[in-house]
């Protein structure tokens, strides 16, 4: 069943051609509703137990004991749940497209299988595979349909990821090597960790692997391909390139980084609450300065990033037998932070989308008072600004509290001040959210307000599922929770023993 999630959008991609061009988008939306119902049988199947389900295992390249690897854990199955909802988002928002629509939609699918199978991929080599992929379709997705001067944009979003791919090769290249015997097998890696004897060379693996998935999640200083891929990517694009391919650095690290190379990541904890801690407040004060919506929610995805890292590197952070709650429940509030700024940061996009169709521009200053004219949409945008910096009741509030608590309540200081630095964060957030919506939402009529009408129903209907999901965490987390956390206790008892 996961093998035909994973690449039933590919397989209607390619027929994609045949289809009459009045029902492509609605053959594609047909299929991510499709996806999205097989993904949550599969939650409803795995339960809230612990270990792998849905497991396949074949051989694909023997001579290095790489394999065709797939599975579903607590880890996985949240951001399977998180891919084929955002993909659905953006196929029904995308029911406007005029441009290539055919192409466009093939391309999606295309991205879909592949962001799919990159959180199944038990399997260093078919994770490395996925990754590349993703690199390549959303190159196309803004050159082809971006704004401005998307063709610099697609580069440098291209090469800065693809060189962050190759030295993420190299460390997967040592992890294989390290490993007795060789294998890319992911399990096997995990249940014995290579390099047990040789610290140095850990040290090393980690940086090569630290690296390649800091890129692209992106952490502070290899953040800068950020802002110009959103600020130029179609809506749709910036939504998935936000709420999806973020997420796969930040899932390397709790499933590559931390359960094979425990010993390392104790060591080198610290320089992961560094880093965490800098995106994080460098992220919330660059937002802070911007006048361009779009680069403003870009940056802000910085910001969120940086407390998923400063969280793994709580957990990591071991200081004698204390801890071990806290520690979990760091783990568990960053998978839920990439799941709560997936929906939010995906709507947040979407929603600059609706202003740059409408008025061609995302300059706020040139906006104002858009309640007004477009009540719908104001009230969507409070709620994922709110959302977004953290409000009770939301999902932003149920990560972010345990990623602070279990940061905090880790047991060493340097992961106390670390997370009590990291609050000025949501407070930085706060402020700029609230700038936008006085100006931009609530403020006297600006120059490109009259062009502003409210969303239409396919926006709406794109829209409304993202933030009520939102919602729907910040109120009963639960399901989520009890899903994630055996997985959590899992990683802290491999990083701590």
């Amino acid at each position: 069943m996961l093998s035909l999630v994973i690449f039933l959008p590919l397989a209607v991609a390619l027929v994609l051609p045949a289809v009459p061009r009045r029902a492509v988008t609605w053959t594609w939306i047909a299929v991510t509703a499709v996806e999205l119902a097989l993904v949550v049988a599969m939650w409803i199947a795995h339960g809230t137990g612990g270990g792998v389900s849905f497991e396949t295992n074949a051989r694909w390249i023997p001579s290095v004991r790489a394999g065709y690897h797939v599975g579903v854990d607590g880890l996985s199955l949240p951001l399977l749940a998180l891919t084929a909802v955002l993909f659905a988002a953006c196929a029904v928002y995308s029911l406007r497209q005029t441009q290539r629509v055919r192409a466009f939609a093939m391309l999606f699918l295309f991205l879909e299988t592949v962001c799919l199978g990159l959180f199944a991929a038990l399997d260093l080599l078919l994770f490395f595979v996925f990754f590349d992929l993703s690199i390549v379709g959303m190159y196309f997705v803004i050159l082809l349909w971006g704004h401005e001067d998307r063709a610099r944009s697609a580069l440098k979003f291209f090469l800065y990821t693809f060189l962050g791919s190759l030295v993420l090769l190299l460390g997967f290249i040592g992890l294989y090597l390290g490993a007795d015997p060789h294998t890319f097998d992911m399990t096997e890696l995990t249940r014995t960790p290579p390099f047990a004897d040789s610290p140095g060379l850990a040290g090393l693996t980690l940086l090569a692997v630290g690296i390649g998935l800091g890129i692209k999640t992106p952490v502070v200083p290899f953040h800068t391909w950020l802002p110009p891929a959103h600020t130029d990517a179609p809506a749709a694009g910036s939504a998935i390139l936000a709420g999806v391919m973020l997420k796969m650095g930040t899932y390397g690290l709790v499933r590559i980084a931390m359960p094979m190379l425990p010993d390392a990541w104790r060591r080198y904890a610290l320089v992961m609450l560094i880093v965490g801690l800098v995106s994080v407040l460098y992220g919330a004060l660059v937002a802070l300065a911007q006048d361009n919506v779009k680069r403003l929610v870009a940056y802000t995805s910085v910001n969120h990033m940086g407390y998923i890292v400063l969280a793994v590197g709580a957990a990591g952070y071991v200081s004698g037998d204390g801890g071990a709650d806290a520690r979990r429940l760091a783990v568990t509030g960053a998978v839920t932070q990439m799941v709560s700024h997936g929906l939010v940061t995906g709507a947040l996009f979407l929603l600059c989308g609706v202003l740059h169709d409408r008025a061609g521009s995302y300059d706020i200053g040139r906006f104002g008072g858009i309640a007004r004219g477009a009540p719908v949409y104001a009230g969507l945008f409070a709620v994922a600004a709110f959302a977004s910096l953290g409000l009770p009741g939301l999902s932003g509030f149920i990560a972010e509290f345990q990623i602070f608590a279990g940061t905090i309540g880790a047991g060493a200081t340097a992961t106390a001040v670390t997370g009590a630095l990291a609050i000025a964060g949501i407070v930085i957030t706060a402020a700029l959210f609230l700038r936008v919506l006085h100006t931009a939402v609530l403020g006297p009529p600006g120059e490109l307000t009259p062009l502003v009408t409210d969303v239409r129903r396919p926006e709406l209907a794109a829209l409304v599922p993202l933030l009520a999901l939102s919602v729907l965490i910040g109120v009963a987390p639960r399901v989520l929770l009890d899903t994630i956390e055996p997985l959590s206790a899992a990683v802290v008892a491999l990083v701590g023993r």
